[in-house]
């Protein structure tokens, strides 16, 4: 298996599900002093165990609701589990949702060092690939316009080129890519089998199954927050069409 880069054991999270009440129930509820059913509890992932090796790439498959993006989050330390324990050796990097760690008021050239510090760049780093990254970006006259006004391709176009110079040793990957115009997402792909040529670890959550054939050797499958399938990717593509 070589070295283990990401590892869940027995991850459990879980989510309070508040319920939207008309204002006549609301002030029964108040008047009579009833409690307790106001909320319900979800279980975004129940038990989970996982493993991912250097430089395997890796496809979290899975119908809505199913606890592949809380996977992620959990992998990228966006969120932390309620139970069970999260391991990630290295350096983490990717795009979990548009625009994350970006400061709106801020111009695009100000958010390149601010989300670059966020994924562990230094000033010295970021200075020296400045160049680079708008330039992969395409966003060439807009970096020094606020990002308030950018659309979500743009975003998407910054945050990529960010993330992907941080030269991380995991690089995770939420749906975004369906965000840019095709272009650039065949610009992004060719970038994403540049690291894995040079031995990063890729995580990706999809639901375009021929993306993740076409750039992911493993699949698992998730179903209802526990992993029901985990094999090759053809495979993991042909047991989700299955149960559809």
């Amino acid at each position: 298996m070589g070295v283990v880069m990401v590892r869940l054991e027995g991850v459990t999270k879980r989510f309070v599900l508040r319920h939207t009440r008309s204002m006549k129930e609301a002030l029964v509820w108040l008047f009579t002093g009833r409690k307790g059913d106001l909320s319900a509890t979800f279980n975004a992932l129940d038990g989970v165990d996982l493993e991912i090796s250097k430089g395997e790439t890796v496809a979290l498959l899975g119908f809505n609701g199913s606890g592949k993006s809380t996977t992620l989050k959990l992998m990228s330390g966006v969120m932390r589990p309620d139970s069970g324990t999260v391991g990630v050796r290295g350096k983490i990097a990717g795009l979990i949702e548009v625009g994350a760690g970006f400061h709106h008021d801020l111009p695009g050239r100000d958010n390149v060092y601010l989300n670059g510090a966020i994924l562990g760049m230094t000033k010295e780093e970021i200075d020296a690939r400045f160049d680079d990254i708008v330039a992969f970006s395409e966003i060439g006259e807009f970096i020094d316009t606020e990002v308030k006004f950018y659309s979500s391709g743009m975003y998407l176009r910054l945050a990529f080129a960010v993330a992907v110079h941080t030269d991380p040793d995991v690089f995770l990957v939420d749906e975004i890519l369906a965000v840019g115009d095709e272009p650039f997402q065949r610009k992004c792909i060719g970038r994403i089998k540049e690291l894995v040529a040079r031995g990063k670890t890729l995580v990706v959550v999809s639901h375009d199954l021929g993306l993740v054939s076409e750039i992911c050797e493993r699949g698992i499958v998730m179903e209802k927050g526990r992993k029901v399938f985990d094999g090759t990717c053809t495979d993991a593509v042909a047991y989700l069409r299955g149960a559809r």
